[in-house]
């Protein structure tokens, strides 16, 4: 198991819901409502599950109101999130750095390793959801405002490996030197077919009591 608080890293990109935040969203309700777009196109659904019918969804013509379903349920699930303890964490390191003028630096106490690094998101949420929850809760002092990247950013979402790269673009950094922070398998996924070094937020936070 990799020990994060003796590994160098320039870069960690987090994943957002139930990394740094959990949106308030019903994901059977928004399944039923994507559902009912593709009955009112008279279309049979290919699953039932919510991210293969995004999935299927362009190549049954119907990508953009499937899009905007999920979207509108995860900009409002957005507004009333919850931080979560690492985004907790997260926020109280950047308000210590405001604090002291920027001389502290991150420590693994904060989810964050030690030295100076770019702090950037990777999510399979929509973009304009991400940077709400980033915004209410204070996170943006923290994240790097151009690498905040959701599944409509680029071509690809996760477990494609391209919105991961671009985040990690987008802080300038090398993929061999970023740390990639989630919880499924499908974020774990995403970093090892990017290159990436990946830790379990659940192991992140017990490695950091």
């Amino acid at each position: 198991e990799m020990c994060i608080r003796d590994s160098a890293y320039d870069a960690i990109v987090y994943d957002l819901d139930g990394t740094l935040v959990e949106l308030a969203v019903d994901w059977a309700e928004v399944a039923d409502r994507v559902l009912d777009v593709y009955a009112e196109h008279a279309i049979i659904p290919p699953t039932d599950d919510l991210w293969g019918l995004l999935e299927a969804a362009e190549e049954y013509g119907v990508g953009e109101p499937v899009e905007e379903a999920i979207a509108l349920h995860e900009r409002s699930g957005a507004q009333e999130s919850l931080l979560l303890p690492l985004g907790e964490r997260l926020v109280a390191a950047s308000n210590r750095e405001e604090t002291d003028g920027g001389t502290s630096e991150p420590t693994a106490a904060d989810g964050a390793v030690d030295g100076p690094i770019s702090v950037g998101v990777c999510s399979l949420n929509c973009e304009d959801a991400c940077r709400i929850a980033v915004e209410t809760h204070g996170l943006g002092a923290a994240i790097d405002a151009d690498a905040i990247v959701g599944r409509d950013t680029v071509e690809t979402h996760k477990p494609e490996p391209e919105s991961l790269l671009a985040a990690i673009d987008r802080l300038g950094a090398d993929p061999d030197r970023t740390l990639f922070v989630g919880d499924s398998e499908r974020d774990a996924v995403t970093a090892e077919r990017a290159g990436v070094d990946y830790a379990w937020v659940s192991a992140l936070l017990a490695e950091t009591v």
